[in-house]
């Protein structure tokens, strides 16, 4: 097994580039933005650009991370490198619990998904096919995942590009629609930019933050590219723009053609745009596009735990057997354990009441609070200790240490946010149970190696 110990490095410039635009695209834009933009008003704009600006930040950290030694596939080796094994184990175990979550969340979604067409199979049907047909594809080749993920992404671009052209052709024409004119005024002339005050605004940082939950996986993806120096940069730089084109562009139309208090909670504002302009379809299509993208988390969902068990099976938080490839250079037994846990996982959810499955999925987005935060501290060691090496790294964290800094007040500021409301209150006082557990695991398992 010798010969195959490292990772293929299968993942083309385009698969790498559309990867990037997905994992900062998530469901919650077609299907729950209409009841973001209620709960926050027009300023939910603000909120993405501010986010995002962050966001970008901590990607650049970790690409100037992942670009320092190309024989590491995770930022999981550097943790180990400047943090140590039991902050390794920790960070390892807890970017696998967040993805493990959000597979079971987006598992569940695509079965119900289906039964939009199909209502009368059981839920559970094509859940399993999903999963047996996306661990097939990951256990084949990494170009196969990369291919796959290459054309769940563009699915979610044409549609919101889709979105963009008809709603500038609203508001070019001042077309009018059941709630009135489009006119780009309706961002401000329905109570103002803040129409939910201060309290609102803050609150909506809760929501944009766990959209971009997971845009971290491009360091991952980077890894395993035929040429990381270029293809990674090129990446990450790129992500302001596309936030800027599908989060800010996307919800400046939707707010244009309809006032944002006139926005249904429960309908997506893309099957209300495109039914508005007679296309008969909107809701199937709507449906198709939330349908990869719930296939496409879980696509990344096996895909990123299994890389991540392997690199805890190299650092010794894991069985040794997980560290094996097969013949086609992929992390096949890592692959299988994760895919069993994650239908496991979703089998559980049909038994235990919804609210354990809401506690679940809101602790791993906190979770990936600390994922970030860990990101950067490690960073922050990186350049501590290699000072020298730091200073003629041809892709910097721009304006370090003060971007270091910013990034963790933002950090810190989400996670007060999360205090104003019930659910994720509840998640930030269960949260540290799990981080408990782990220490005491990795105290009696492995502090003796």
């Amino acid at each position: 097994m010798e010969k195959h110990q490292e990772l293929e490095r299968g993942l083309k410039n385009r698969h790498v580039q559309l990867i990037s635009i997905g994992g900062a695209i998530g469901t919650g834009l077609f299907l729950g933005s209409g009841k973001t933009i209620q709960l926050t008003g027009p300023s939910i704009l603000l909120t993405y650009a501010i986010t995002g600006g962050v966001i970008f930040l901590v990607m650049r950290a970790l690409g100037e991370l992942m670009l320092t030694n190309l024989k590491y596939h995770s930022f999981l080796d550097f943790v180990a490198e400047y943090l140590g094994t039991k902050v390794a184990f920790v960070t390892g175990w807890t970017y696998w619990f967040c993805w493990i979550s959000i597979a079971m969340a987006d598992l569940t979604a695509t079965g119900l998904y289906v039964r939009y067409w199909l209502p009368n199979i059981p839920q559970w049907l094509p859940e399993m096919i999903a999963l047996v047909i996306l661990l097939g594809l990951n256990l084949v080749a990494v170009g196969l995942f990369g291919e796959l993920e290459f054309w769940f992404a563009l699915i979610k671009v044409v549609a919101i590009i889709g979105l963009i052209i008809v709603g500038a052709f609203m508001i070019i024409t001042s077309y009018k629609t059941t709630a009135g004119h489009v006119t780009v005024s309706n961002l401000w002339n329905q109570g103002g930019f803040f129409p939910k005050g201060g309290s609102g605004f803050v609150k909506s940082f809760q929501m944009a933050t766990f959209a971009f939950a997971g845009v971290e996986l491009v360091g991952l993806i980077g890894g395993e590219t035929s040429d990381p120096e270029t293809v990674l940069p090129k990446a990450i730089n790129n992500i302001p723009v596309r936030i800027i084109l599908f989060y800010l562009g996307s919800l400046f139309m939707i707010m244009s053609i309809y006032p944002w208090h006139s926005l249904s909670a429960d309908q997506s504002p893309f099957v209300q745009v495109f039914s508005e302009i007679g296309i008969v379809a909107a809701a199937s299509i709507v449906n198709i596009v939330v349908l990869s993208s719930a296939m496409s988390a879980c696509n990344s969902a096996i895909y990123s735990t299994g890389r991540m068990i392997r690199s805890l099976a190299q650092e010794g938080s894991a069985p040794k057997q997980f560290k094996q490839l097969t013949s086609h250079r992929v992390p096949g037994r890592a692959l299988l354990f994760s895919t069993v846990i994650i239908f496991f996982a979703v089998v559980l959810n049909f038994f235990l009441p919804s609210q354990v499955f809401t506690l679940i999925s809101s602790v791993a987005t906190i979770c990936f609070l600390f994922i970030w935060g860990i990101i950067v501290y490690t960073h922050m060691m990186y350049r501590k200790k290699n000072p020298a090496a730091a200073a003629q790294h041809h892709f910097k964290l721009p304006f370090f240490p003060y971007s270091t800094y910013l990034i963790f007040a933002f950090l810190l500021f989400v996670l007060v946010a999360l205090t104003l409301q019930t659910d994720t209150l509840e998640a930030l006082i269960f949260t540290p149970l799990w981080f408990i557990v782990l220490l005491l695991i990795y105290r009696f398992k492995f502090s003796k190696r």
